[in-house]
């Protein structure tokens, strides 16, 4: 079989093919509920190569799970915010914001997930398993510092993803 052809039967096989099968190498760590304000609106759970590993240096994936109807502009607005906080030199022109502006709204049931790939420093962002988009760039991880930054989304949120 030549290689063109192998690549075109994977990439078949993967067209749908839950993400949790694609990305193998990753495993659950955690799971916590997602809560903004005081409102529970859903859950996030948190896959990584390793879990005992440093999540900025590995294969890793957040999957967002809503059980409330949430405008997209409030993610964007939260993104922007988080990752001023965050990021040093974050900027308007930053390639991070190419994720941000993927956002769509969501409805109860569906699943966000944010994925990123070490070896080509690709992060990716689907909706309910379809493709929004990705970036390719050094610094592409940085977009989780949103969750896992030192000054995150919710600190007890980062603590139950995060701590064994």
């Amino acid at each position: 079989m030549n290689n063109h052809l192998i690549k075109f039967v994977f990439s078949i096989l993967c067209l749908g093919t839950p993400l949790s099968l694609v990305h193998a190498n990753t495993q659950l760590c955690k799971t916590a509920p997602l809560i903004v304000t005081t409102k529970n609106v859903g859950s996030v759970s948190y896959y990584a190569n390793n879990c005992s590993q440093n999540w900025e240096n590995q294969n890793i994936r957040l999957d967002f799970s809503y059980s409330q109807n949430i405008p997209d502009w409030a993610f964007k607005k939260a993104a922007t915010y988080y990752l001023k906080k965050n990021v040093p030199n974050f900027s308007d022109k930053s390639v991070l914001n190419q994720i941000t502006a993927l956002y769509k709204p969501v409805k109860k049931g569906d699943l966000y997930a944010l994925n990123y790939n070490q070896m080509n420093k690709q992060l990716s962002l689907s909706l309910n398993q379809k493709s929004l988009g990705s970036i390719t760039d050094p610094q592409a991880n940085q977009y989780f510092k949103i969750w896992f930054g030192d000054s995150p989304f919710n600190a007890k949120l980062k603590q139950q993803l995060l701590n064994p």
